[in-house]
Protein backbone atom coordinates (compact mmCIF):
# COMPACT_ATOMS: atom_id res chain seq x y z
CA UNK A 1 0.00 0.00 0.00
CA UNK A 2 1.05 3.80 -1.09
CA UNK A 3 2.82 6.00 1.96
CA UNK A 4 1.13 9.62 1.71
CA UNK A 5 3.24 11.15 4.62
CA UNK A 6 5.82 13.56 3.38
CA UNK A 7 8.61 15.15 5.78
CA UNK A 8 9.18 18.94 5.50
CA UNK A 9 12.52 19.93 7.32
CA UNK A 10 11.59 19.03 11.17
CA UNK A 11 8.13 18.18 10.66
CA UNK A 12 6.69 15.20 9.63
CA UNK A 13 3.25 15.42 7.74
CA UNK A 14 0.94 12.80 7.48
CA UNK A 15 -0.01 13.77 3.52
CA UNK A 16 1.65 16.09 1.29
CA UNK A 17 -2.21 18.73 1.29
CA UNK A 18 -1.44 21.98 2.96
CA UNK A 19 -4.76 24.02 2.97
CA UNK A 20 -3.56 27.20 2.25
CA UNK A 21 -4.53 30.58 3.94
CA UNK A 22 -6.92 32.89 2.88
CA UNK A 23 -10.36 34.53 3.66
CA UNK A 24 -12.22 30.93 4.64
CA UNK A 25 -9.10 30.31 7.20
CA UNK A 26 -10.06 33.23 8.84
CA UNK A 27 -13.06 31.99 10.95
CA UNK A 28 -12.54 28.98 13.70
CA UNK A 29 -15.37 27.43 11.86
CA UNK A 30 -13.62 27.27 8.47
CA UNK A 31 -10.15 25.87 9.92
CA UNK A 32 -11.58 23.24 11.75
CA UNK A 33 -13.94 22.39 8.31
CA UNK A 34 -10.71 21.91 6.38
CA UNK A 35 -9.14 20.33 9.10
CA UNK A 36 -11.83 17.36 9.05
CA UNK A 37 -11.28 17.01 4.90
CA UNK A 38 -7.76 15.39 6.35
CA UNK A 39 -4.85 17.65 5.23
CA UNK A 40 -1.31 17.31 6.13
CA UNK A 41 -1.79 21.19 7.87
CA UNK A 42 -3.49 24.02 7.37
CA UNK A 43 -2.73 27.84 7.02
CA UNK A 44 -4.60 29.80 9.03
CA UNK A 45 -5.34 33.20 7.63
CA UNK A 46 -2.20 35.79 7.90
CA UNK A 47 -2.07 38.39 10.35
CA UNK A 48 0.41 41.68 11.10
CA UNK A 49 0.31 44.80 13.37
CA UNK A 50 -1.35 46.78 10.46
CA UNK A 51 -5.09 48.35 10.85
CA UNK A 52 -4.75 49.46 6.94
CA UNK A 53 -4.39 45.60 6.15
CA UNK A 54 -7.72 45.20 8.01
CA UNK A 55 -9.24 47.93 6.27
CA UNK A 56 -8.15 46.67 3.04
CA UNK A 57 -10.21 43.30 3.76
CA UNK A 58 -13.13 45.43 4.47
CA UNK A 59 -12.79 46.98 0.79
CA UNK A 60 -11.35 43.12 -1.00
CA UNK A 61 -13.79 42.29 -4.21
CA UNK A 62 -13.73 38.70 -5.88
CA UNK A 63 -14.74 37.93 -8.89
CA UNK A 64 -14.84 34.67 -11.63
CA UNK A 65 -14.00 35.06 -14.89
CA UNK A 66 -14.19 33.10 -18.70
CA UNK A 67 -12.26 32.28 -21.22
CA UNK A 68 -13.45 35.63 -23.04
CA UNK A 69 -13.17 37.79 -19.63
CA UNK A 70 -16.59 38.15 -19.07
CA UNK A 71 -17.53 37.75 -15.46
CA UNK A 72 -19.45 34.35 -14.40
CA UNK A 73 -21.11 33.26 -10.96
CA UNK A 74 -19.43 32.75 -8.17
CA UNK A 75 -20.09 28.92 -7.40
CA UNK A 76 -19.02 25.85 -6.74
CA UNK A 77 -20.45 24.49 -9.96
CA UNK A 78 -17.96 27.19 -11.55
CA UNK A 79 -15.68 25.85 -14.55
CA UNK A 80 -12.71 23.88 -13.94
CA UNK A 81 -10.46 26.91 -16.05
CA UNK A 82 -12.52 29.80 -13.95
CA UNK A 83 -10.08 32.26 -13.43
CA UNK A 84 -9.91 34.14 -10.38
CA UNK A 85 -9.76 38.14 -9.88
CA UNK A 86 -9.48 39.18 -6.34
CA UNK A 87 -8.22 41.91 -4.04
CA UNK A 88 -7.70 40.91 -0.56
CA UNK A 89 -6.91 42.17 2.65
CA UNK A 90 -5.68 40.72 6.12
CA UNK A 91 -7.81 38.92 9.00
CA UNK A 92 -9.94 41.17 10.83
CA UNK A 93 -9.15 40.66 13.80
CA UNK A 94 -6.77 42.16 16.56
CA UNK A 95 -3.91 39.87 17.03
CA UNK A 96 -4.33 39.01 21.11
CA UNK A 97 -7.73 37.15 19.20
CA UNK A 98 -6.45 36.22 16.32
CA UNK A 99 -3.27 34.03 18.42
CA UNK A 100 -5.68 32.50 21.10
CA UNK A 101 -8.17 30.52 18.40
CA UNK A 102 -4.88 30.15 16.22
CA UNK A 103 -3.11 28.41 19.37
CA UNK A 104 -6.75 26.32 20.18
CA UNK A 105 -6.71 25.21 16.39
CA UNK A 106 -3.48 23.96 16.63
CA UNK A 107 -3.90 21.75 19.70
CA UNK A 108 -7.59 20.85 17.54
CA UNK A 109 -5.32 19.97 14.71
CA UNK A 110 -2.32 17.89 17.12
CA UNK A 111 -5.45 15.64 18.07
CA UNK A 112 -6.14 15.25 14.09
CA UNK A 113 -2.24 14.26 13.64
CA UNK A 114 -2.43 17.58 11.66
CA UNK A 115 -1.15 21.35 12.04
CA UNK A 116 -2.89 24.34 12.41
CA UNK A 117 0.10 26.81 11.09
CA UNK A 118 0.21 30.60 12.05
CA UNK A 119 0.86 33.24 9.29
CA UNK A 120 2.59 36.60 9.52
CA UNK A 121 3.18 38.78 6.85
CA UNK A 122 6.17 41.52 7.42
CA UNK A 123 5.37 45.36 7.53
CA UNK A 124 7.29 46.61 10.55
CA UNK A 125 10.16 44.14 11.44
CA UNK A 126 10.14 44.72 15.15
CA UNK A 127 7.01 44.01 15.38
CA UNK A 128 6.95 40.74 13.15
CA UNK A 129 9.68 39.67 15.56
CA UNK A 130 7.62 40.50 18.49
CA UNK A 131 4.89 38.51 17.40
CA UNK A 132 6.50 35.73 16.16
CA UNK A 133 8.11 34.91 19.92
CA UNK A 134 4.42 35.29 20.89
CA UNK A 135 3.32 32.89 18.78
CA UNK A 136 5.96 30.75 19.81
CA UNK A 137 4.93 31.26 23.44
CA UNK A 138 1.32 30.31 22.90
CA UNK A 139 2.41 26.61 21.99
CA UNK A 140 1.81 26.81 18.18
CA UNK A 141 4.40 24.69 15.77
CA UNK A 142 4.96 25.65 13.05
CA UNK A 143 4.94 29.69 11.54
CA UNK A 144 5.04 30.81 7.89
CA UNK A 145 6.25 34.13 7.23
CA UNK A 146 4.71 35.61 4.33
CA UNK A 147 6.96 38.03 2.04
CA UNK A 148 5.36 37.00 -1.01
CA UNK A 149 2.37 38.68 -1.12
CA UNK A 150 1.17 40.48 -4.46
CA UNK A 151 0.47 43.41 -3.13
CA UNK A 152 3.18 45.23 -2.11
CA UNK A 153 3.30 47.89 -4.94
CA UNK A 154 0.01 48.76 -4.13
CA UNK A 155 -0.62 48.48 -0.39
CA UNK A 156 3.20 50.59 0.36
CA UNK A 157 3.73 49.97 3.81
CA UNK A 158 1.07 47.48 4.83
CA UNK A 159 2.61 44.00 3.37
CA UNK A 160 6.03 42.78 2.15
CA UNK A 161 7.03 41.42 -1.79
CA UNK A 162 10.84 40.87 -1.20
CA UNK A 163 12.57 41.05 -3.60
CA UNK A 164 15.82 41.62 -2.58
CA UNK A 165 17.78 38.12 -1.53
CA UNK A 166 19.71 40.45 1.38
CA UNK A 167 16.44 41.72 2.42
CA UNK A 168 15.53 38.30 2.37
CA UNK A 169 18.56 37.41 4.71
CA UNK A 170 18.29 40.21 6.57
CA UNK A 171 14.22 39.30 7.65
CA UNK A 172 14.65 35.70 8.17
CA UNK A 173 17.69 35.55 10.06
CA UNK A 174 15.58 38.72 12.79
CA UNK A 175 12.69 35.93 12.80
CA UNK A 176 14.79 32.85 12.94
CA UNK A 177 17.01 34.50 15.97
CA UNK A 178 13.77 34.83 17.83
CA UNK A 179 11.44 31.91 17.80
CA UNK A 180 13.27 27.75 17.64
CA UNK A 181 10.18 26.59 16.20
CA UNK A 182 9.96 25.32 12.25
CA UNK A 183 10.12 28.82 9.98
CA UNK A 184 8.88 28.43 6.96
CA UNK A 185 8.87 31.65 4.27
CA UNK A 186 6.45 32.30 1.44
CA UNK A 187 8.00 34.09 -1.73
CA UNK A 188 6.79 35.79 -4.50
CA UNK A 189 6.77 34.76 -7.95
CA UNK A 190 6.90 37.79 -9.02
CA UNK A 191 10.50 38.12 -9.76
CA UNK A 192 13.36 36.41 -12.36
CA UNK A 193 15.39 35.42 -9.03
CA UNK A 194 13.01 32.87 -7.17
CA UNK A 195 15.96 31.05 -6.76
CA UNK A 196 18.12 33.44 -5.75
CA UNK A 197 15.13 34.38 -2.62
CA UNK A 198 15.04 30.63 -1.62
CA UNK A 199 18.55 30.44 -0.83
CA UNK A 200 18.77 33.50 0.65
CA UNK A 201 15.72 32.17 3.06
CA UNK A 202 17.32 29.32 3.44
CA UNK A 203 20.72 30.57 4.28
CA UNK A 204 19.05 32.72 7.09
CA UNK A 205 17.09 29.75 8.53
CA UNK A 206 14.40 28.94 6.97
CA UNK A 207 13.42 25.43 7.45
CA UNK A 208 11.67 25.26 4.21
CA UNK A 209 10.22 27.87 1.56
CA UNK A 210 7.08 28.03 -0.35
CA UNK A 211 6.70 29.28 -3.90
CA UNK A 212 5.96 31.11 -5.47
CA UNK A 213 2.90 33.39 -4.14
CA UNK A 214 0.47 35.07 -6.55
CA UNK A 215 1.13 37.98 -9.74
CA UNK A 216 -0.36 41.21 -9.60
CA UNK A 217 -2.80 41.79 -13.25
CA UNK A 218 -5.02 44.62 -14.52
CA UNK A 219 -7.85 43.14 -16.18
CA UNK A 220 -10.20 46.35 -18.36
CA UNK A 221 -13.62 45.75 -19.00
CA UNK A 222 -14.22 46.44 -22.51
CA UNK A 223 -18.28 47.53 -21.87
CA UNK A 224 -17.80 49.84 -18.91
CA UNK A 225 -14.31 50.33 -20.34
CA UNK A 226 -13.17 50.43 -16.66
CA UNK A 227 -10.96 47.87 -14.67
CA UNK A 228 -12.13 44.92 -13.27
CA UNK A 229 -12.49 45.66 -9.51
CA UNK A 230 -11.43 49.06 -9.84
CA UNK A 231 -7.83 48.39 -9.91
CA UNK A 232 -4.92 46.14 -10.43
CA UNK A 233 -5.75 42.53 -9.06
CA UNK A 234 -4.22 39.40 -7.82
CA UNK A 235 -4.44 36.95 -9.88
CA UNK A 236 -4.96 32.93 -9.32
CA UNK A 237 -5.86 29.78 -11.07
CA UNK A 238 -5.19 26.63 -12.23
CA UNK A 239 -3.10 28.11 -15.28
CA UNK A 240 -0.51 29.43 -12.86
CA UNK A 241 0.70 25.46 -12.38
CA UNK A 242 3.33 25.08 -15.05
CA UNK A 243 4.77 28.50 -13.41
CA UNK A 244 5.01 27.55 -9.96
CA UNK A 245 6.09 24.12 -11.25
CA UNK A 246 8.99 26.29 -13.34
CA UNK A 247 9.96 28.11 -10.30
CA UNK A 248 10.09 24.54 -8.21
CA UNK A 249 12.30 22.74 -10.90
CA UNK A 250 14.76 25.23 -11.31
CA UNK A 251 14.88 26.10 -7.46
CA UNK A 252 15.40 22.06 -6.84
CA UNK A 253 18.33 22.43 -9.56
CA UNK A 254 19.99 25.83 -7.68
CA UNK A 255 19.48 24.30 -4.52
CA UNK A 256 20.08 21.03 -4.26
CA UNK A 257 17.28 17.92 -3.32
CA UNK A 258 17.65 18.66 0.44
CA UNK A 259 16.30 22.00 0.92
CA UNK A 260 11.91 21.68 1.55
CA UNK A 261 10.03 23.34 -1.22
CA UNK A 262 6.49 23.96 -0.24
CA UNK A 263 4.17 24.38 -3.64
CA UNK A 264 1.60 27.17 -3.99
CA UNK A 265 -0.54 28.63 -6.95
CA UNK A 266 -2.20 26.64 -9.07
CA UNK A 267 -3.24 23.25 -7.74
CA UNK A 268 -7.08 21.67 -8.26
CA UNK A 269 -6.88 18.70 -7.24
CA UNK A 270 -4.72 15.47 -6.17
CA UNK A 271 -3.03 14.80 -10.05
CA UNK A 272 -2.23 18.80 -9.43
CA UNK A 273 -0.44 17.90 -6.18
CA UNK A 274 1.42 15.26 -7.80
CA UNK A 275 2.31 17.17 -10.70
CA UNK A 276 3.88 20.03 -8.10
CA UNK A 277 5.35 16.89 -6.30
CA UNK A 278 7.19 15.83 -9.63
CA UNK A 279 8.55 19.21 -9.98
CA UNK A 280 10.23 19.25 -6.72
CA UNK A 281 7.55 19.74 -4.15
CA UNK A 282 7.71 18.27 -0.95
CA UNK A 283 4.18 19.51 -0.03
CA UNK A 284 1.57 21.50 -1.56
CA UNK A 285 -0.76 24.47 -0.57
CA UNK A 286 -4.13 24.57 -2.03
CA UNK A 287 -6.12 27.58 -1.49
CA UNK A 288 -8.04 29.26 -4.28
CA UNK A 289 -9.99 26.26 -5.38
CA UNK A 290 -10.78 25.67 -1.66
CA UNK A 291 -12.17 29.31 -0.78
CA UNK A 292 -15.10 28.49 -4.25
CA UNK A 293 -16.00 24.79 -3.88
CA UNK A 294 -15.31 24.00 -0.11
CA UNK A 295 -13.69 21.68 1.77
CA UNK A 296 -14.83 18.40 0.03
CA UNK A 297 -11.79 19.74 -2.82
CA UNK A 298 -9.26 18.88 -0.04
CA UNK A 299 -10.45 15.54 0.66
CA UNK A 300 -11.40 14.43 -2.87
CA UNK A 301 -7.47 15.60 -3.64
CA UNK A 302 -6.50 13.58 -1.25
CA UNK A 303 -8.81 10.14 -2.94
CA UNK A 304 -7.32 11.36 -6.42
CA UNK A 305 -3.65 11.27 -5.07
CA UNK A 306 -4.24 7.92 -2.65
CA UNK A 307 -5.32 6.56 -6.25
CA UNK A 308 -2.40 7.70 -7.71
CA UNK A 309 -0.25 6.62 -5.69
CA UNK A 310 -1.61 3.10 -6.08
CA UNK A 311 -1.30 2.63 -9.34
CA UNK A 312 2.08 4.06 -9.70
CA UNK A 313 3.02 1.80 -6.77
CA UNK A 314 4.63 4.65 -4.72
CA UNK A 315 5.30 6.30 -2.28
CA UNK A 316 4.10 10.46 -2.20
CA UNK A 317 7.63 10.60 -0.84
CA UNK A 318 9.10 9.20 -3.61
CA UNK A 319 7.38 11.15 -6.03
CA UNK A 320 9.41 14.24 -4.69
CA UNK A 321 11.24 15.96 -8.24
CA UNK A 322 11.64 13.49 -10.31
CA UNK A 323 10.76 14.99 -13.07
CA UNK A 324 12.27 17.94 -12.01
CA UNK A 325 15.84 15.70 -12.09
CA UNK A 326 15.07 14.53 -15.55
CA UNK A 327 14.50 18.39 -17.24
CA UNK A 328 16.91 18.79 -19.89
CA UNK A 329 18.61 22.75 -21.31
CA UNK A 330 17.09 23.09 -24.96
CA UNK A 331 20.31 22.59 -25.44
CA UNK A 332 20.63 18.66 -24.32
CA UNK A 333 17.34 18.45 -26.89
CA UNK A 334 17.00 16.32 -29.81
CA UNK A 335 17.48 17.50 -33.42
CA UNK A 336 13.99 17.98 -34.94
CA UNK A 337 15.13 19.11 -38.34
CA UNK A 338 12.04 21.79 -39.99
CA UNK A 339 9.73 20.19 -37.03
CA UNK A 340 8.44 23.59 -36.52
CA UNK A 341 6.74 23.88 -40.13
CA UNK A 342 4.48 21.15 -38.90
CA UNK A 343 2.58 23.70 -36.92
CA UNK A 344 2.15 26.59 -38.62
CA UNK A 345 -1.59 27.24 -39.60
CA UNK A 346 -2.19 26.90 -43.47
Amino acid sequence: MARLDVTVGRTALKNPLIAGAAEHMIEAGGVLGALRAGPGAVVVKSINEMERGKDQLQRAEYMLLDEQWREIPWTKDAPATAFMATRSGLTPQAFDAWLEQTAKLDRDAKAMDAYAIASLIVADLDKTVAMARQIEQAGLRILELNIGTPYASQAKGVVATELDPARVTMIVSAVRQAIKIPLWVKITGQSERVPELAAAAFAAGGEAVVMAGRLLGFIPDVETMQPFLGTTLGVGGYWNLPLTCHWLSVSRQALGPDKPLIATNGARNGLDVARMMLAGAHAVEMASNVMLRGTDTLSSALTELDAYLQQKNINAADLVGVAADRRKTFADMPLRTDNWKKYVAG
